[in-house]
């Protein structure tokens, strides 16, 4: 499978007109990731997974990313090919080009790079989250514009973006009534509520920030139109999970707010709503051995933010 991913790797390279640069994989997640190094620069080569985005949605977010790099908010450019266009298709694999980033990872595999100064890096944070909603409320989409709905039916539908998480395998019954008992709860506070709402990135975790000069914001893969307290979610309950520096949650939020206001008193509903998503994330994933303990870990945290929202 790598020797064919990096096959069309090589072809995508004469769409940009880089055919000769270095090839270096650098991620193999949901997509596979290149740096492609030549005399014209380097650039970031994305050949996304099949049947995780379709081509409108990729589109959009490149289109997504252009306008915000245009706002002033730090994260990649999309680089044209040399016939104008953004995105190219070789043997089914869609793909796109991204600026380089010369920067030190925020994160590596979910846990916060020590190299760094982590408050600064949350405080820098918070304040790109609040641009970056502020950014997105002015921009006006074009019409062809589609990226997932984190909404009600997004989360807690039958088809949830993220599989229905109260149907994961190694659940216990007793496990599976409280997430069904949560699910109920939580779509009748979500349709009771009028919550700000607009786009988000929705995985601002620190593997998907870069320290340069502030924060640099990456991987909009699983961006789209959402609840901006969930956004908050996924970096609170990130290093709340890993039990990292508590500091960090109050500095994170503090530098948000000082950007943008924002009602917080429905934090551990969306704390919850994040923490599930992930015991529907690990259901396709089973059958990967090393994944069974994170999935008890994943299930573990979730019923705990449960009860935080909830009550015992």
């Amino acid at each position: 499978m790598t020797l064919e991913v990096n096959k069309i790797a090589q072809i995508a390279l004469t769409f940009w007109n880089r055919q000769g640069a270095r090839l270096q994989l650098i991620a193999a997640r949901e997509n596979h990731v290149y740096r492609v190094t030549g005399p014209q620069g380097d650039m970031a080569l994305r050949l996304h997974r099949a049947g995780l985005r379709n081509q409108d949605e990729l589109i959009s977010e490149l289109s997504w990313m252009a306008a915000m790099v245009d706002a002033g908010l730090n994260l990649p450019s999309p680089i044209a090919q040399i016939n104008g266009s953004y995105f190219a298709q070789v043997e089914g694999v869609f793909i796109d080009a991204l600026t380089w980033v010369e920067a030190i990872p925020m994160g590596h595999h979910g846990v916060t790079n020590p190299l760094i100064d982590a408050r600064k890096a949350y405080h820098d944070l918070g304040i790109a989250m609040a641009k970056l909603h502020i950014a997105c409320d002015a921009w006006q989409p074009p019409a062809y514009f589609t990226r997932p709905a984190w909404n009600a039916q997004g989360l807690l539908g039958d088809a949830p973006l993220w599989h229905r998480f109260w149907e994961n395998p190694t659940l216990t019954d007793s496990e599976k009534d409280k997430l069904l008992a949560f699910r109920n709860q939580a779509l009748d506070d979500l349709e009771r509520y009028a919550f700000d709402y607009g786009l988000i990135h929705a995985d601002l975790v620190p593997d998907n920030v870069l320290i340069q000069n502030g924060v640099v914001m990456i991987d909009f893969d699983d961006g789209g139109f959402g609840y901006r307290l969930f956004d908050l979610a996924t970096v609170l309950n990130r290093t709340d999970r890993l039990g990292e520096d508590p500091a960090q949650k109050q500095i994170f939020l503090a530098a948000y707010l000082s950007q943008r206001p924002l009602d917080m008193i429905h934090l551990p509903l969306f704390s919850a709503l994040r923490a599930v998503s992930y015991i529907g994330w690990f259901i396709p994933r089973l059958d990967i051995g090393s994944e069974l303990g994170r999935n008890r870990h994943y299930i573990d945290f979730g019923l705990k933010k449960l009860r935080a929202y909830m009550g015992d």
